[in-house]
């Protein structure tokens, strides 16, 4: 059994923001930290005072997490970033709002309207109904309010403490052991720290430790403990600074009567803010609209979940000619609110089954079923829609990228002023060497047209070469959607049907929605700006027309895309003649595909990355670091000169022990990590990479970390500095072995679309949808079986139950015993960390 907590972070928008540019405007962004450590950065959005960024994200980590904060920043090209205010939620706050519901997925490319600011209460707006899937957490308008440095504190320091009897009298002794992790005040990326330690009015200090956040100290301190002196020893951080007053690192305040009663404590105590001063006033810094979702998971062994995993795989396998019909039954109990996270939990477990192809093209039939006008056919936000949408995801981005990633490069670069709609022509002043005219309407229309016909050309062209590169399981579910839907509608007047069918997934729910906001589906690292966002729409609309095999009624509502009729009337035959060789792959092509990409180790993220391995002594400077394309598979982490190149294998997996950041004054740079490995004799080694980003670095440490979550071996602790000279630049010291001054962060991670699949969490996830949703299950129950009460009902060993549902509930049922009976004996799967000992 294992506790896992999760974030679901959407950064909608931001209002009313000061001016922080001589220009009147800002150039706003987003930075969210986790416990002081920045996690991810939004893209800028330029010279606006109310930024949209529509950005979600979903980070992973452990349970112990104490406070997640957003920094809304003002990007600068000369200078540092200006911070112009911050939202701070608690995990405490986040646990004890109301539960709210999960916005629609689809709402991610649209523009969110405004809502009454929550003010921290929970959702605002329409508030939720019952909902069958549902998380504590924060969405609403959020105030920010003033960075204040003393309130930046982080870090923990390790105490011991112990009172010792008389006579005359008890003594407390208060030993400063070690601080790890401190806040960075001086421009060298470190501190120099001291601690000063205050009891009953008298106060005592330790030496001060030069450039070190992670300092060491082993020093005690005595205080008489006096009757009726107060019970609060106060334990504070701080920077000495030679010129300039001496910066807060944080302090911690320890109940001395709770010391006196157990004689002795040791442990991490988490530094704190100064609460006694007065808060400031928030002042006019501007609102952000946020979703924050806490999700908290006790997930048990793989075992308690086969019976649970073995119904529904029978379900499955018998198709639309099962008894019970599980699936129609839980898309019928699933609100609409949360049909996309179902979708995708039960997409995610049957992929883990190899069951998802069926699992697809159970939901095709179903649909099938109940639709009798094929122009509505997969319109609505049903189970296999939604399904579908998670299933392209999941299974081709990595062909999206491939067949999209070069035309929105073009796009991105050549910045070209498009437009087709008359009513919103600017007209523009053109020519050379001072000699300016000003182009007509009709010119800027021409020359608009000229420019999406050769995007949407280039488009189609490399969509119809793609065949190949497109997936074996994605080419045989859409060759199976192609059958039934041509089973359901064979007339001739329906001879498009089964096309359209096809292209309502591939090209108008994945490649136009990925078309408009490459940001969101990781094409590029920035929004585009205004005239790209612009040329990317039409390109869009294009390909949708295409999509929709030029149908009168796509033509007739915006007349005036007509210049581009010619292209989308060639596109359409590229279309179709692409989407019959896309279906035409038999049982064994698939199969030997399938056993072909089975013995390659998949690939997991690749990229350029910078490297830099320390040899000898002297200083680290940054351009020892040399530029290499790198390539992370399940088997090993390798580099080569080029992409195209040849590879050498830099690690093996299996001898990796740590990835985690290096800090900011080890190499001047706060985007470098490291990879700590064994070698072939069982030495432990590091690797050096530097990332261009705050991003690339927690996208790659995510995916590191998540491939060996199984390795044997892995360090506990690390140096999050490097060895120079003869001593460790994080802590100082001199022995090269010496353990780890800081906590390796192996749990934390970010969600991806290319993430290894977890069985058990998925498993968890579907039961407790199911759990939220049992009265109506077995109200059903009582419906289809004429009252009949709920029993589990005993089949043999791989025969389909004769009351699906029955057992099913007889599965929750199950379930539930079993995670109430693990919650009071179970033991801790945390890590030790810091004792909550401070008022």
């Amino acid at each position: 059994m294992a506790k896992r907590s999760s974030l679901s972070i959407r950064i909608v928008e931001g209002k009313n923001l000061p001016a922080k540019d001589i220009t009147g405007s800002s150039d706003p962004y987003c930075i969210v930290k986790v416990d002081s450590e920045p996690i991810i950065r939004t893209a800028t959005v330029w010279k606006t005072l109310c930024p949209f960024w529509g950005e979600e994200y979903q980070v992973h980590l452990p349970p112990t997490f104490h406070a997640v904060a957003f920094y809304v920043m003002d990007e600068d090209a000369l200078s540092r970033d200006d911070v112009i205010g911050k939202v701070c939620l608690t995990r405490d706050t986040l646990a004890s709002l109301p539960k709210v519901k999960a916005a629609p997925h689809s709402q991610v490319l649209r523009k969110v309207p405004e809502v009454v600011q929550a003010e921290g209460r929970g959702y605002a707006g329409d508030q939720p109904g019952p909902l069958s899937h549902s998380h504590t957490g924060f969405t609403g308008w959020a105030h920010l309010t003033e960075v204040d440095p003393d309130e930046e504190v982080q870090g923990e320091i390790h105490l011991r403490l112990e009172v010792l009897p008389g006579p005359p009298a008890c003594r407390l002794h208060c030993t400063v052991l070690e601080a790890r992790d401190l806040a960075p005040k001086d421009r060298n990326g470190a501190s120099d720290p001291f601690v000063r330690v205050r009891y009953n009015g008298r106060a005592q200090e330790t030496s001060v430790v030069k450039k070190s956040c992670y300092p060491r100290w082993n020093e005690t301190f005595e205080f008489e403990l006096e009757e009726g002196a107060t019970d609060l020893l106060c334990v504070e951080a701080w920077d000495w600074d030679l010129v300039s007053r001496n910066d807060f690192l944080g302090k911690v305040v320890v109940n001395v009567q709770r010391v006196r009663a157990a004689q002795q404590e040791e442990g991490w105590f988490r530094l704190q803010p100064d609460q006694s001063k007065s808060q400031r006033a928030e002042g006019n810094l501007g609102s952000l609209q946020l979703e924050v979702r806490l999700r908290d998971e006790t997930v048990l062994s793989s075992g308690c979940y086969q019976p649970l995993v073995q119904l529904l795989c029978q379900e499955v396998k018998l198709g639309t000619q099962g008894p019970g019909q599980l699936i129609p039954v839980i898309e019928e109990t699933t609100s609409t609110e949360c049909r996309q996270e179902v979708a995708t939990n039960l997409l995610k477990l049957f992929l883990g089954q190899g069951l998802a192809k069926e699992f697809l093209d159970l939901l095709f039939q179903l649909e099938l079923g109940r639709t009798s006008e094929a122009n509505t056919l997969f319109r609505s936000n049903s189970l296999a829609s939604k399904s579908m949408e998670s299933f392209l995801k999941v299974a081709g981005m990595r062909y999206l990228h491939g067949v999209l990633g070069p035309i929105i490069d073009r796009v991105f670069e050549e910045k070209k002023y498009v437009e087709l709609d008359p009513s919103k022509v600017e007209v523009k002043d053109v020519g050379c060497s001072g000699l300016h005219r000003q182009q007509s309407e009709a010119e800027v229309l021409e020359q608009s047209a000229q420019t999406l016909r050769a995007h949407l050309g280039a488009l189609l062209s490399a969509l119809c070469r793609s065949v190949r590169a497109c997936p074996a399981v994605v080419r045989a579910t859409f060759r199976q959607l192609f059958k039934r839907v041509r089973e359901r509608f064979p007339d001739t007047q329906h001879e498009n049907v089964p096309f359209i069918a096809v292209t309502s997934f591939l090209c108008l729910r994945f490649f136009s929605p990925a078309i408009m906001s490459p940001k969101l589906f990781h094409l590029r690292e920035r929004h585009a700006d205004a005239r790209t966002s612009r040329t990317l729409l039409l390109l869009a609309k294009a390909v949708q027309n295409v999509g929709n095999m030029d149908t009168p009624v796509s033509r007739a509502k915006e007349a005036w895309m007509e210049p581009l009729q010619p292209t989308v009337r060639q596109g359409v035959a590229q279309l179709k003649d692409f989407i019959t060789k896309l279906v035409d792959i038999g049982e064994k092509e698939e199969l030997d595909l399938q056993r072909s990409l089975s013995l390659q180790a998949p690939l997991v993220k690749e990229g350029p990355l910078f490297i830099h391995r320390t040899k000898g002594k002297g200083p680290l400077a940054s351009s020892s670091f040399k530029k290499l394309h790198f390539s992370l598979t399940t088997e090993a982490l390798s580099f080569a000169k080029t992409p195209g190149a040849k590879k050498s294998i830099l690690i093996k997996l299996a001898n990796i022990r740590a990835a985690e950041k290096v800090e900011e004054k080890s190499f001047g740079s706060s985007h470098v990590m490291q990879v700590i490995y064994t070698d072939d004799v069982g030495l432990l080694q590091t690797a050096y990479l530097q990332c261009k980003c705050v991003n690339e670095l927690n996208q790659w440490l995510s995916a590191l970390r998540k491939v060996i979550i199984n390795n044997a071996g892995l360090l506990a602790s690390y140096h999050p500095g490097v060895f120079r000279g003869d001593k460790w630049s994080c802590c100082h010291q001199k022995d090269r072995t010496d353990q780890g001054c800081d906590k390796t962060r192996s749990r934390v991670t970010l969600q991806e679309w290319n993430d290894p699949l977890d069985h058990d969490l998925e498993a968890q996830l579907i039961y407790r949808h199911l759990q939220s949703v049992e009265a109506t299950l077995r109200e059903k129950h009582r419906e289809l079986s004429g009252g009949t009460e709920v029993g589990t009902v005993p089949t043999n060993p791989g025969e389909a139950p004769k009351d699906p549902l029955a057992a099913l509930l007889g599965v929750l049922q199950d379930l539930r015993l079993l995670h109430s009976s693990s919650l009071p004996s179970s033991p801790s799967s945390e890590p030790h960390c810091a004792l909550d000992l401070q008022t």
